[in-house]
C-alpha cells in the first residue's frame, strides 16, 4: 500500500518541475522546519501520506521532512532529488559560513586597528610623561647664575633671545621665593643684576631706565609692566558734547563700520575703538568737530580739575588741545580758558583743534609757563591745569626711543623745570576765588623724581595742601621710596599704570591754595627748625661716644654753652638800647643850643625804623653747634687720656 502511494507522489512532483525550482530558490522559513521535525518524531501512517499529497503545500514540506528521506531512499528519482535538495542546502550553508567568514575577517581587522591605535595612545602619553619628567629634571628648584666664562661666550656670539627670556622667568620665580630657591653663596643683588642684564638686552632698555623700573616694582609685576609696554594702547575718543552726545554719535560712527563701545563706567564722554573699516580720523564727524582722538589718560586731569561754569582757567602746556576742548566742554563755552604753549610750532595743531571743536572761549597765547605770573597777573586764575612736559617715561609704547634716550641728567632737568612751572601755576591761583583756588599737576611719567618729588616741594615751598582727585580708581603716590620721606598726605596722588589700568602711565596730584602769601607762615618755618634741631640733637645723643658720665657731662657742656650765648645775645641786646638812648640824648641837646630871634628851634628827629635781625640760615646754626659738640668731645677726650695716663 505504500509503494504505489509513493510512486504517485514522486510522479506528481516530477510532472512539476518549475515549482520544485522556485522553492529552491526560495528557502523555508524555521517556523515550518519546526513544525517538520515535530511530526516527523511522530508515527508516519498511510493516511497521512494521503493527506499530505492532496494539497502541493502539504507535499513540499514532506519532501523536506527527515521522515521522508528516510523511507523513500530507495527510489533513485527521488534520491536524486533529495540529494540535489542537500545539495543545495549545502551551498546555501557554505555561502552563508562564507559571509560569516568574511565578517568574521573584518570584525577581527577592525580590533587589530582599535588595538593599534590604543596602543600608540598610550605610547605617547608614556613619551609624554617621560619628556615631562625630563623637563622638570632640567629645570630644577635650583637655578644657578651662568659664570662669568659664560657670559663673555654670550657677549662674543648673537642674542639668544630663547635663553634669555627663560632665565629672566626663572630669575624672577627665584626672587619671588628667594628664601627656598636661592643658590649658595648667591646674594639677591647677584639675581638682581642678572635681571637687569637680562632685561636690557631682551626688550632693548638702557642701564638707567631698567635699573628706574626694577627700584619702582617687584620682579613679578616690572615683567608685566614691561610686557605691556610692548603692546600698544587701544584707540579711544571722547565725545565732543557742545555738538553731540556719545549715544547718538556711537550709532552713527557703528553704521560706518566701526566696532566701538563705552570707554570705562568712569567716563561719560569716551568710547574705545576695537576695528574699524574707515581711518577713525578722516570720517566726516571728525572733520566737523563732534569728537576727539583723545588717549583715555588725557581724560584724568580734566576730570580731577572739574572746571565750573563761568571760571578764568588756565592751561599751562595745551597743545594740540584735547584737554583745552574738553575744560571748554564742561564748562559750556562760559568763562574764560587762557591756553598756553610755548612751542611756537605747536600752536597750528592747537588753533586748528579749537576751531574744529567749536570753542569759542578761549584765548592762545605763546609764552614760557615760568613767565605767565607776570603776564596774566598774580592771584588771577580760578583754576590751572598743568600738564607739565616730562620725560615721558609712561607712553614707551607709543614712544619707543624712551627705552635707549633717557638719562638721569634728562630725568633731574624734566623735574627741576616742572618745580619752576608748579610754583607759578600756585602764584597765579586766587586762594580766595570764591569757586575755585585748585591746581591740578599731571606728567605722562613714572619716575618719582617727576611726581611726588615735584608736589612735596611744592608743599614745602608754598602754602597749599593736597586734596582727593576726585578718581575713584588708581593706585597712591608714594609716601616714602627709598631713601626719600615725602609728606604723609601724598597718598592723595594717583598713579596710573599700562599693566593694571589698560592705559598709558600717569600721574595726577590735586592742589588746593590756603592763603596768597608765597612763603609758609612763620610758625611753621620756626616749627621746622625746632623740629631740626632737636632731630641733630638726637642723632648726636645717639651717636656720641664713651660712658653714660661722659654722655651727661656733655649735654651739661652743651647747655652751659647754650647758656652763655643766650647771656651773651642778652648783653648786646642790652647795649645796644643804652647806644640809642645816648645817641637821642645828644640830639636833644644840640638842637636845644641853637636860638633864632631868641627862641629856641626844636626840629623834630625822624624815629629810625628798626631793622629785624634776620636769623642765621639752619645749615650755619647746625654747623655751628656741630663744631662745638666736637670741641666738647675733644677735650673730654684729652681729660680721658690724662686720667689713664695719671693712673698708670
Amino acid at each position: 500500500m505504500a509503494g504505489p502511494k509513493l510512486g504517485k507522489k514522486v510522479g506528481s512532483k516530477l510532472g512539476k518541475p518549475p515549482t520544485k525550482k522556485k522553492q529552491k530558490k526560495e528557502p523555508l522559513p524555521p517556523k515550518p522546519l519546526e513544525k517538520e521535525d515535530l511530526f516527523s518524531d511522530g508515527e508516519g501512517t498511510d493516511g497521512d501520506f494521503e493527506e499530505v499529497g492532496g494539497s502541493g503545500d502539504e507535499e513540499q514540506q514532506e519532501m523536506n521532512s527527515d521522515s521522508d528521506m528516510s523511507s523513500d531512499m530507495d527510489d533513485p528519482f527521488a534520491a536524486d532529488i533529495l540529494a540535489s535538495g542537500d545539495a543545495d542546502d549545502g551551498s546555501d550553508i557554505h555561502s552563508d559560513s562564507d559571509v560569516d567568514s568574511d565578517s568574521d575577517a573584518d570584525d577581527t581587522d577592525l580590533v587589530r586597528k582599535s588595538k593599534a591605535i590604543d596602543d600608540e595612545r598610550k605610547r605617547e602619553e608614556e613619551d609624554g610623561d617621560l619628556e615631562l619628567q625630563l623637563n622638570i629634571r632640567e629645570e630644577a628648584d635650583e637655578f644657578r647664575l651662568p659664570t662669568t666664562e659664560e657670559l663673555e661666550e654670550e657677549t662674543n656670539r648673537p642674542p639668544d633671545l630663547s635663553n634669555l627670556q627663560r632665565r629672566i622667568k626663572e630669575i624672577v620665580r627665584v626672587l619671588s621665593n628667594f628664601k627656598s630657591l636661592r643658590q649658595e653663596d648667591v646674594t639677591r643683588k647677584d639675581y638682581v643684576d642678572q635681571l637687569k642684564r637680562d632685561l636690557g638686552s631682551y626688550y632693548g632698555y638702557n642701564d638707567f631706565l631698567i635699573e628706574s623700573l626694577v627700584e619702582l616694582f617687584p620682579p613679578v609685576e616690572l615683567i608685566e609692566l614691561i610686557e605691556a609696554f610692548e603692546k600698544p594702547r587701544p584707540i579711544s575718543l571722547r565725545t565732543n558734547t557742545l555738538k553731540t552726545r556719545r549715544r547718538d554719535l556711537a550709532g552713527v560712527l557703528l553704521n560706518r563700520g566701526v566696532n566701538l563701545d563705552p570707554l570705562s563706567k568712569w567716563s561719560k564722554v569716551g568710547l574705545v575703538v576695537y576695528d574699524s573699516q574707515v581711518p577713525v580720523g578722516a570720517t566726516p564727524e571728525y572733520m566737523a568737530g563732534h569728537y576727539m582722538l583723545q588717549s583715555a589718560s588725557s581724560f584724568l586731569p580734566v576730570m580731577a580739575l572739574a572746571p565750573q561754569e563761568n571760571e578764568r582757567i588756565v592751561d599751562m602746556a595745551a597743545a594740540p588741545g584735547g584737554k583745552t576742548t574738553y575744560v571748554a566742554a564742561l564748562m559750556k563755552n562760559s568763562g574764560i580758558i587762557y591756553a598756553n604753549e610755548m612751542k611756537e610750532s605747536r600752536l597750528k595743531s592747537l588753533t586748528a583743534n579749537l576751531h574744529r571743536m567749536g570753542v569759542t572761549n578761549t584765548i592762545v597765547c605763546n609764552y614760557d609757563g615760568r613767565e605767565l605770573p607776570k603776564v596774566l597777573g598774580q592771584n588771577t586764575a580760578d583754576r590751572i591745569l598743568l600738564d607739565a612736559p616730562c620725560s615721558g617715561t609712561g607712553v614707551i609704547s607709543k614712544d619707543e626711543s624712551v627705552k635707549t634716550s633717557k638719562t638721569a641728567a634728562d630725568i633731574q632737568n624734566c623735574s627741576h623745570l616742572q618745580k619752576e612751572l608748579i610754583l607759578a601755576a600756585i602764584d597765579m591761583v586766587d586762594a580766595n576765588s570764591k569757586s575755585g583756588g585748585f591746581i591740578v599737576y599731571s606728567t605722562c611719567s613714572i619716575m618719582v623724581d617727576e611726581n611726588e618729588a615735584v608736589i612735596d616741594y611744592a608743599l614745602k615751598k608754598r602754602d597749599v595742601k593736597l586734596v582727593p582727585c576726585g578718581l575713584d580708581f588708581g593706585r597712591p603716590g608714594f609716601v616714602r621710596f627709598r631713601q626719600h620721606r615725602f609728606h604723609t598726605s601724598l597718598d592723595k596722588t594717583r598713579r596710573f599704570y599700562p599693566h593694571v589700568h589698560n592705559m598709558d602711565g600717569f600721574f595726577v596730584a590735586k592742589l588746593k591754595k590756603m592763603s596768597n602769601s608765597k612763603s609758609a607762615t612763620k610758625a611753621s618755618a620756626q616749627s621746622e627748625e625746632i623740629q631740626d634741631a632737636d632731630s641733630i640733637e638726637s642723632s648726636d645723643q645717639q651717636n656720641a661716644e664713651g660712658d653714660d658720665d661722659e654722655k651727661h657731662s656733655e649735654q651739661e657742656g652743651i647747655a652751659k654753652e647754650n647758656g652763655k650765648l643766650n647771656e651773651k645775645a642778652a648783653a648786646d641786646k642790652k647795649r645796644k638800647r643804652d647806644v640809642q638812648k645816648h645817641s637821642d640824648k645828644k640830639g636833644v641837646g644840640q638842637n636845644g643850643g641853637g636860638t633864632k630871634n631868641g627862641r629856641a628851634e626844636n626840629k623834630p628827629v625822624a624815629p629810625k625804623r628798626r631793622e629785624k635781625k634776620k636769623p642765621p640760615p639752619r645749615e650755619e646754626i647746625a654747623k655751628a653747634r656741630e663744631e662745638k659738640r666736637k670741641a666738647l668731645r675733644e677735650e673730654k677726650r684729652k681729660a680721658t687720656m690724662k686720667k689713664k695716663s695719671g693712673n698708670k
